[in-house]
């Protein structure tokens, strides 16, 4: 997505305003974003999103710990260094994962609250979908253990299954 004010640059900076109920959503470049003072309020002159990335990055004990050898942590793929993500924010290419997996998981922690994906669906909303899901797996899998002729399996897989959508149906 390009900058919505320049068009030249890829948009960096997302912004959601809701101002009287009413939401605007606005998508700019850094240098955009800056000559519009578009900026986390209450903060510095200056201060990008890349700024505070970069305090999320910054979770290791200075100087790594007693006994430490300081050896710049590099994905051998593209050449970045786990210094130069923090700064940007940005991993050069997909290998990065890999190659920095092993703080990713402290950030992850600390920005989504977990390592593992868990899906789009709400956790309070989306009971019904989930239990949808749920009987479609059941059905799938209903299905293979009637193909292997595992018909005790299959029995309990369709109880639950009915059990699914007797919750679904009342609510």
């Amino acid at each position: 997505m390009l900058c919505q004010d320049c068009g030249k640059r890829p948009a960096t900076l997302h912004f959601t305003k809701i101002v009287n109920g009413e939401k605007s959503e606005f998508h700019f470049c850094e240098a955009c974003a800056r000559e519009r003072g578009e900026l986390i309020p209450g903060t510095a002159n200056g201060f990008s999103i890349h700024s505070l990335l970069s305090g999320l990055l910054d979770f290791d004990p200075p100087g790594g710990g007693a006994g430490h050898v300081s050896h710049p942590l590099r994905c051998e793929s593209c050449g970045l260094t786990y210094s130069q993500f923090s700064k940007v924010g940005r991993f050069g290419c997909s290998d990065c994962y890999r190659y920095f997996s092993g703080k990713l998981d402290g950030l992850l922690k600390r920005v989504h609250g977990n390592t593992v994906h868990v899906g789009k669906v709400p956790q309070r909303a989306g009971r019904m979908i989930r239990s949808r899901r749920e009987i479609d797996r059941l059905k799938r899998e209903l299905q293979e253990r009637i193909a292997r002729e595992d018909f005790e399996s299959a029995a309990r897989i369709r109880d639950r299954i009915r059990e699914l959508e007797r919750r679904l149906a009342e609510g």
